[in-house]
């Protein structure tokens, strides 16, 4: 077999950068040589099974020479994998990508160039900064503040770029930073010209400083930047105080901690990144089936043989579970053709869609309450005050034999208030949701030393279990955080648990709890928000 390498580009840093085509390889690989500036996440983007080599640089420490990567590359392209060489922001803009495809064509290993977004651009336009702007800068240049190792002294002709362009952009300058302001200057930039230093540019931990040219280094040293940095010199500064949009927003900085499932947190995660914030993931879930085969076909007879005439999923892990059984043992969508279906709330909904099924009804109010007042309301069509959507059915549930497939020891409401109405219900306990074995030690120091600002719950379980897991000490620190649930329910046991809920959105969904968060702090600071 044939191996095959992709030097790919993972951009620069907030991993909604990475392109399609670098996403896709990811997936495919056998093995990940990536970088230091590469996003850790976009590493979960790879099998499962493929071999992750960390072969990133930082001036402190070297994983591996360049000769050692060029090496490993070769190696397991020559043994028929599919390689892929992650490198921070593009591979040929100083990522010495050349280098490692002049080392492949030698070996004679095939190999593709997956081109990246730049630092060079991307870092700029987060902290608002074009490089070209119509009137202030048409041309630009990008060069390196830090240069081969074994090199005696730069090779940047300094002060011929100086004013060969209206904007430069310095990547890795730091301590080289006072050298390259004072060789541009006495190259003829002026010394009151414009400059930006941007410290992780795009990332959520992403900090700027700006001063005229002279002064930069100063500020740099005076606000703690370190590496990764970039500087921008030109007039185009000058747009920042107006441009500044990412540091700017309302969660920007936050550290968030997420308790959901490992699966569901890339969601929250997601959201949280977008708004600059810096989730920090603890899952206190683990969802452990409970059905077996002979339960799960046992349904899904009954389901064929029309026994039922509605199907209620309480949640999205439900729908997953249900439904991922039914593709498993050769069924599809087809075995509630003559059932109705329900769902407590949009994400359960949206999850039923994924799978080819649209929802008879969806309760308005996302509890298990407001399941059963909506299905109830198809009894009493008029004077309902819940929102349904879809077809409302003529014939009530008096009497009719319904399925509800949930989490074992789910909220009794449901059962018993359709039981009540007359309804012959069947409760299938698909799964339980456990403590973790273990939990991310590093998460937990965070926690430890009051280093969180916010904390995500969306279950009763998540709080429960973090509390049994963290231990009545550490647990205790998130009373001096900023407690935000995902509904009334989770909020009731928040506030049994001793912790203050000050965020719980009117829609309980997960983007309604991030778009409630942000209104929570735009509140306290609205001259940042945006």
């Amino acid at each position: 077999m044939s191996g095959f390498v992709s030097l790919v580009g993972a951009g620069p840093g907030d991993p909604g950068l990475l392109t399609v085509a670098g996403r896709d390889r990811l997936a495919e690989a056998d093995v990940v040589l990536y970088d230091r500036l590469a996003n850790p996440a976009l590493l979960d983007h790879a099998p499962a099974t493929a071999e992750l080599i960390f072969a990133g640089k930082s001036p402190e420490h070297k994983a591996y020479s360049q000769e050692e990567i060029n090496g490993l590359l070769i190696q397991h392209g020559k043994a028929g994998k599919r390689v892929v060489r992650l490198k921070g922001g593009d591979p040929f803009v100083f990522g010495r990508g050349g280098e490692e495809a002049l080392a492949l064509v030698a070996a004679g290993v095939p190999f593709e160039v997956v081109p990246g977004v730049t630092s060079a651009i991307a870092a700029p336009a987060y902290a608002g900064v074009p490089v070209t702007h119509r009137g202030l800068a048409s041309s630009f240049a990008v060069v390196t503040g830090h240069e081969d190792d074994e090199k005696p002294e730069s090779s940047v002709d300094w002060s011929g770029i100086a004013t060969a362009v209206d904007t430069i952009v310095v990547l890795m300058g730091g301590a080289a930073l006072p050298g390259v302001a004072r060789s541009l200057i006495a190259g003829g930039r002026p010394a009151n010209t414009p400059a930006v230093s941007v410290e992780w540019g795009t990332t959520a931990q992403q900090r700027s400083v700006g001063a005229p040219l002279d002064g930069i280094a100063q500020a740099v040293k005076a606000a703690g930047l370190g590496t990764p940095l970039l500087t921008v010199i030109g007039q185009v500064g000058t747009l920042r105080d107006h441009i500044a949009w990412f540091e700017g927003r309302p969660l920007f900085g936050k550290r968030v901690l997420v308790t959901r499932t490992r699966r569901q947190a890339s969601a929250l995660s997601g959201l949280l990144r977008r708004e600059g914030a810096i989730p920090v993931e603890l899952p206190t879930l683990e969802l452990v089936p409970v059905a077996t085969d002979h339960d799960l076909a046992a349904m899904a007879k009954r389901l064929r043989a029309k026994d039922y005439s509605w199907c209620l999923f309480t949640s999205a892990n439900a729908v997953d579970f249900v439904l991922g059984y039914l593709e498993r043992a050769g069924h599809d969508a087809r075995v509630f053709a003559s059932c109705r279906i329900g769902a407590l709330g949009s994400a359960t909904a949206d999850a039923l869609r994924r799978y080819g099924l649209r929802a008879d009804l969806i309760a308005a109010e996302f509890t298990s309450q407001g399941l059963l007042d909506a299905v109830r309301a198809t009894e009493h069509h008029h004077g309902s005050v819940y929102a349904l959507e879809g077809a409302i059915p003529d014939d009530g549930v008096s009497g009719a034999r319904i399925l509800i497939p949930r989490a074992e020891g789910g909220n009794p409401t449901l059962v018993k208030g359709l039981r009540d109405y007359g309804a012959d219900v069947d409760e299938l306990a698909l799964y339980e949701s456990r403590p973790p074995a273990e939990i991310d030690p590093e998460a937990r120091r965070q926690i430890r030393d009051g280093k969180i600002d916010i904390a995500t719950f969306a279950s009763s379980s998540s709080i429960s279990n973090l509390a049994s897991v963290l231990g009545s000490d550490d647990f205790a620190r998130l009373r001096d955080v900023v407690i935000a649930c995902i509904g009334p329910v989770t909020s009731e046991t928040a506030r049994e648990y001793g912790l203050e809920v000050q965020v719980e959105p009117a829609e309980h969904t997960i983007p309604a709890l991030v778009a409630a968060l942000k209104e929570h702090f735009a509140r306290k600071s609205p001259e940042t928000a945006t």
